[in-house]
């Protein structure tokens, strides 16, 4: 069951560049700007994202949050779609493989989240805790 909204961000497209040309498989950066479970991060992150024979996207990545007491690193899947004019969409979770300090609640927690992207490598993320 999805609990309540633990986490917002803004940010943009740090890198980009193509794994595997055949799939076609891209490997993005990201560094962005939130708060979550109402503590002021920075974060950076890192995921690869292939086009799937159904013509959707399916993403792997990995990041940080970096507060200014507590680090919590994440790991996450994730489906997406092309949005015409430029930019995706995603769907997904993400893990919390570790956190200390004030982020040190997430720890071991799931997270369900929706990913935006536009057409000017802008990004915005919404993330609510699966109970």
């Amino acid at each position: 069951m999805l609990g309540e909204q633990i986490g917002e961000e803004s940010g943009k497209v740090t890198g980009f560049r193509v794994v595997d040309a055949a799939g076609p498989k891209v490997e993005v950066s990201i560094h962005t700007k939130g708060k979550i479970l109402g503590n002021d991060y920075q974060g950076r992150a890192t995921y690869t994202s292939e086009m799937q024979p159904g013509g959707f996207l399916f993403g792997e990545g990995q990041g940080i949050y970096m507060a200014g007491d507590g680090v919590a690193v994440w790991k996450g899947q994730g489906t997406g779609r092309l949005i015409p004019g430029g930019g995706v969409s995603y769907r997904g979770t993400v893990h919390f493989v570790s956190a200390n300090g004030k982020l040190a609640k997430l720890a071991g927690m799931v997270g369900a989240f929706e990913h935006n992207s536009d057409a000017n490598d802008n990004v915005a993320s919404k993330m609510w805790e699966w109970k």
